[in-house]
């Protein structure tokens, strides 16, 4: 489980087979899981200022290409401050980056997800964009907003973005949860 708030911007050193290496100085243990720009990975080796990853093809089928540069989230731990909002690391679809507008120091981003993405989301509601947990500004039929502070631009990776760029979405887990128990009815 995670929060959506980075906590370092990693570099891919390498991306073979497979395994992928990520420059950082995160540290973690055998076994730990970290978010890589949303995708929960497990540690596999340490060392060197480099964490690796084992990615199997389902995972990649789920995900867009990791980049040069990555978000980076250590698993929440139980006493952590739950600041952002609950994270899964579980990728629910790829969208496209439709506008990136500057406003003052910020930026709003406007991203088309899959619709059976879109339909999970909501005015002020929560979703992660590359394991970053941002509020959504506005929604629509075809896409959704979010409004991104200076802080935001400045520790991750959110600030590189540009028209036609994919992201990784995870919607909030709830909205998920809510849909399942309804009677088919109502869905």
């Amino acid at each position: 489980m995670f929060t959506g708030l980075v906590r370092e911007v990693g570099r891919v050193s390498s991306f073979d087979d497979g395994r992928l290496v990520v420059e950082a100085a995160t540290t973690a243990e055998l076994g730990d899981s970290v978010a890589v720009d949303g995708v929960c990975l497990t540690v596999v080796e340490t060392g060197g200022g480099a964490l690796a990853f084992d990615v199997v093809a389902e995972t990649l089928s789920r995900v867009k290409a990791f980049g040069e540069r990555v978000n980076l989230e250590p698993a929440l731990r139980a006493g952590d401050p739950l600041g952002g909002h609950y994270v899964q690391g579980h990728v629910d679809g790829v969208g496209t980056v439709a506008s990136v507008i500057e406003e003052k120091e910020g930026a709003r981003l406007r991203i088309e997800p899959p619709a059976d993405v879109l339909r999970y989301l909501v005015e002020k509601g929560s979703v992660a964009v590359n394991g970053v947990s941002l509020t959504v500004a506005a929604v629509d039929e075809t896409g959704f907003e979010v409004a991104l502070i200076p802080h935001t631009l400045e520790v991750t990776t959110l600030s590189c973005l540009e028209r036609g760029d994919s992201v990784n979405l995870e919607v909030d887990v709830l909205a998920k949860y809510v849909e399942r128990l309804l009677p088919p009815t109502r869905r």
